[in-house]
This record gives C-alpha cells, structure tokens and sequence, in this order.
C-alpha cells in the first residue's frame, strides 16, 4: 500500500489546503458580477424609469433572489441548507432593503443605493471579525444577484459544466457552492475566503478537495488542467504523468484505509477513541461508520440568524434525533457557543469594543442565563425520551469556579456525564483545578492558538502565528494532557489539529485519549495511530516540545514517524 508525495511541484499556485483530497481536472471559471455603471440609470424600454417603477423593481429583485435561495435551501441538506437559509434571511432583511429604498426613495440610481448599503454592511461585518466576516461573501452575492435581476442580466455564478472540472473562482457564496453539480465537480479552488468559511465547510461536507486563498487563482484560463492537491495546499497547472499518478495513487490509497472502521487504537492496543464533528442532526444521520460517535456536536447552529431562541421543545427533539443517530455511540454536545464571531440577534450585548474578549460562550450566562438553562433542560428531556446520555461541555470557560457552576447547572438538568472546553490559556494552565470540577474536557486547539499566539484564526495574512505547531500552544495542551493523566479524567481534541495524522500521534503522545474531527479525516488518523505504539507517540511528541519554532516542531515529529506511513499519507 503506497503513494509517492506530491510535495509542491514547480510552477505550483499555494494556499490552505481543507481536508486531504486531491483532484485533476480541467478548471471552470465562476461568473464575475456584472460589470455596470453604479449611476446608470433604470431604463424601460430605453426610456429612464419613474421612481416608484425603480422602487417595484428592485424590492421584486430582492423578493426573487430570497425566494431562489429559499428554494436551493429546500433542495438541500445538512450544513448546505442551513448557510443557504441564512444567505435567503440576508436577501429579506428588513434592515437592508430598507435602506436601499430610501437610498433610492431620495433619487439614489438603484445599482448605487444596492451597492452603497451592502458595502456599509459589509463595513460592520468585516470589522466585527470571525463569522460575520465570513459571511461578507455571501451578503456580495445578495449584492450581485439583486443587481443582475434589476438590470435583467445574466446572474453571476457557476457555469454550466460539461464535463468533470474545478471550480476555480474569487470566492464562492454558499448559493453558488449549492448550485454546484456535484457529479461534475472534482475540487474548488478560491482565492479568498478561510478554512473555517462556508467554502470551505461546505466542501468538507461534501467531500470535494478545497483549496483557498490561492493567489492567482482567478488567472488560471478557463479549461486549463489543474491538479488540487488539499493535503499539501497547492494547485498545480498542466501537471505532468508523474503528478497524476502519485495523486491517483493516493486517492486509491486512502479509498483503501477508509474500509477499516475499527476503533482506533496505537500499535500496541492502546484505545484512541477517533469522533466526528458535526452541526447538525442531519450531519449526525450520515455519520460514517468509522467514526466512534460525535466529540462536538455545535449547537449554535440551532440558534443562528434567529430572532428568537429556540424552544426547549425545539431543541429537545434536535438533541434527540443526534442521540438516535448515533444509535449507542458516543456523543458530545457543546453547549451555545455564541458571541465574538457567532453574535446572536437576541444575546449579544451592545458596544462591546472586543468582542472575542467578551461575553461570549459560557460568558452568556452573566447576561442571559435563561439560555443555557433552557439548553440544558433540553438536553435533559432528549436523555429520558431516548434513554442515552450525551456528554455536555460548556465553551469558554476560564476559572474552576465557572467549571463548577456549569456542572451544578448540568447535574440539575439530569446532564450524567459534565465537561467544559479548554480554548482559554488560563483554563489549560489551571487545568487540574478545572479537572477537579467536572468529569472530562475537550481542548479547542483553533481558539486555544487564537489566545495563546494573541493573534484573530480569521485574518489569513497572520496563519502562520496560528500553525498548530507553535511550540506554546503545544505546551498548553500538554499541560492539559497531564492534569487529565494526574486525575485519571479523559482529555480530548476536538479542534482542526486532530484531523492531522502527523499531529494525532503527538497528541496522543501528550496523553490525549480522544481526537474528534471531519469524517474524511479519519481513515488517515486511524492508520498513522496503528501504525505507531505509545512509546514512539511520546518520542515523537517530545520532540515537537523540544523545538524552538512550529516548522522545527513538524520537522522533529515527522523525521520519527514510521516511513511506510509517511510515504502512504505523503505527509
């Protein structure tokens, strides 16, 4: 079982590779928005329209393009279905359309009183950060979309694809990504955009290689052969015989690791439970047979782009079809993570100058309490009408004190099994007393590098402050894995760094004892673990500590890891 590293060919574009796919195929331009003058008048008839006509047309356009996504919504599952119901809610908010038509209300020609609105939203997202940042994309494509329909022009997106291609554009809105045809579609490939965006979730979930942030992407010419390889973050043009078949030799290699689906475990039997993330009960329902059950199930997602908080019965019947789902297997539920990059329309507080220092995640108990004890109510009632006990861990929780005011709350509600994250130094430095607590924790190695590296996940130009390599993180966790030793408590990873086969036996090295990650990842993690004992994990984790810099840190991993698996996952 072999496949020669691709590495990074000559003449090679970079980005962030998502996932550890790889593709060859002939690429497919997305269409630009339409090119037109904002002053330009409406003309009907080649005759300049009467305001009350540009006023009908446009809120007509808006009303279309809400009810086009609303219907993409519906055709749609999981994580597609909900970014692309939230893309409909910006294309009907009352708050922006109505803007738009004072803009033109007051003489403002349509395509300038769109576009200076939406640009003033995208202002406020940008500089909230995290995910309203994300979503700037999406609101453009709102933009463009209204645009086209009042103009009565081609709107912009995806082409019609004729055969197998790559979907190469500046970014892509979740309303382009749900078009896409999916049995013509082999990889996309974006110039903006984040590992965490919708891009690149929803490529994950759909199984496709995606890179982003590749500049120069949008140069390429439509139809040029292009091999995406995400492990290695790179899209490569014209890619001669050898890359396509060390590409095809890797797909077929990890096709091949796929069909083990036993437990995870290292060399010499030591247990390594291996989860999946998800964010929905749909994700839950296809939730693959190598996975050993669910190590973070996001439940904001329940609460997003809503006016209003769930019900308690709302919630119960979504927490009791995950615990179904998972049919006896493990599941953990973070509890609303809200906040900084996830604001909630009816909890998050106003003014706040930092708002990823604020009150966010467990934090919303000073403010809100009736939300989390609702949720865990919720979360009571799934336990008795299925008979299953999820484990339930709060986000954000900094001091002992707060540990133990979750677990008080939880225990009340008939929550069994009580844990919290560790993403907040403090939480890691302190972590026997937070042990003390409560049952088990998770780390979340992307927030817990965020504020150990004092450095935004989202801002691209800054990622290599946030390689999970940094030697300090790593010190964050490995303090974490000895207070869970030290106590005889479970410590898990729930955070991109558990997808990673070569950072799985550091982890596990530290004394991590379960990785939770995308199901794609799996097949890898399971064969590197099984292919090193616990002696040689610890080996190769004390060499990562020992290091000075995060390349250094992979660099003294990798040297020690068994060659068969460095060649077979081209690590």
């Amino acid at each position: 079982m072999t496949g020669a590293p691709v590495g990074a060919p000559a003449g090679a574009l970079h980005g962030v590779g998502v996932g550890r796919g790889a593709a060859v195929g002939p690429v497919a331009l997305v269409r630009a928005a339409p090119a037109v003058d904002p002053g330009a008048p409406l003309l009907v008839d080649g005759v300049e329209a009467a305001p009350a006509r540009v006023r009908e047309t446009v809120e007509r356009a808006f009303d279309e393009v809400a009810a086009g996504l609303r219907e993409q919504a519906a055709a749609a599952t999981g994580t597609v279905r909900d970014v692309l119901a939230a893309t409909a809610q910006m294309a009907d908010d009352t708050a922006l359309r109505g803007q738009v038509l004072t803009r033109i209300d007051s003489g403002e020609p349509p395509v300038a009183a769109v576009d200076g609105v939406v640009e003033t939203f995208a202002g406020m997202f940008e500089q909230a950060g995290g995910y309203l940042a994300e979503r700037v994309t999406d609101l453009r494509s709102v933009r463009d979309r209204v645009v086209a329909r009042t103009l009565r022009l081609p709107e912009p997106g995806v082409p019609y694809l004729e055969r197998p291609s790559v979907v190469v554009a500046r970014d892509l809105a979740p309303a382009d990504t749900a078009a896409l045809d999916l049995t013509k579609v082999v990889a996309i490939v974006t110039e903006l955009g984040g590992p965490t965006g919708h891009t690149a979730i929803i490529a994950g979930q759909l199984g496709l290689p995606c890179v982003v942030r590749v500049t120069g992407a949008t140069g390429l010419e439509d139809g040029t052969v292009v091999a995406v390889d995400a492990a290695a973050g790179t899209v490569l043009p014209d890619p001669g015989e050898d890359v396509r078949a060390a590409l095809e030799r890797r797909r077929a290699t990890e096709a091949m690791l796929a069909d083990d689906t036993a437990p995870g475990a290292t060399a010499d039997g030591r247990a390594v439970g291996l989860l999946a993330n998800i964010g929905t009960a749909a994700d839950a329902e296809r939730l693959v047979a190598s996975a050993e059950g669910v190590g973070l199930f996001r439940t904001e997602v329940l609460f997003l782009d809503r006016a209003t908080a769930p019900s308690v019965e709302e919630q119960a019947e979504t927490y009791a079809a995950v615990l179904r789902a998972a049919d006896g297997r493990k599941v953990v539920v973070r509890t609303l993570d809200a906040g900084a990059d996830k604001p909630l329309a009816f909890a998050t507080l106003p003014d706040e100058e930092n708002p990823a220092l604020g009150v966010r995640g467990y934090r919303l108990v000073r403010a809100h309490p009736e939300l989390l004890d609702t949720q865990l109510a919720a979360l009571g009632r799934a336990r008795a009408a299925t008979g299953a006990s999820p484990w339930v861990m709060a986000p954000m929780v900094a001091t002992p004190d707060e540990a133990r005011d979750f677990a008080t709350r939880a225990r009340a509600a008939g929550v069994d099994t009580v844990g919290v994250m560790v993403e907040v130094p403090a939480a890691a430095l302190r972590a026997a007393d937070v042990l003390a607590e409560v049952d088990f924790v998770s780390l979340g190695t992307n927030d817990l590098a965020q504020y150990a590296m004092a450095t935004d996940r989202l801002r691209g130009e800054l990622a290599d402050l946030l390689d999970m390599w940094q030697p300090a993180v790593l010190d964050l966790v490995a303090a974490t894995a000895r207070a869970g030793r030290a106590t005889r408590k479970p410590v898990g990873v729930c955070g991109e760094s558990a997808g990673d086969p070569l950072m799985a036996l550091v982890l596990v090295g530290l004394g991590v004892t379960s990785l939770s990650m995308a199901p794609g990842a799996l097949p890898a993690v399971r064969y590197a673990l099984r292919r090193h004992t616990l002696l040689t994990c610890e080996e190769v984790a004390d060499a990562a500590l020992a290091a000075r810099t995060a390349p250094e840190a992979r660099a003294a991993a990798l040297a020690l890891v068994d060659p068969e698996v460095r060649t077979t996952l081209a690590l």
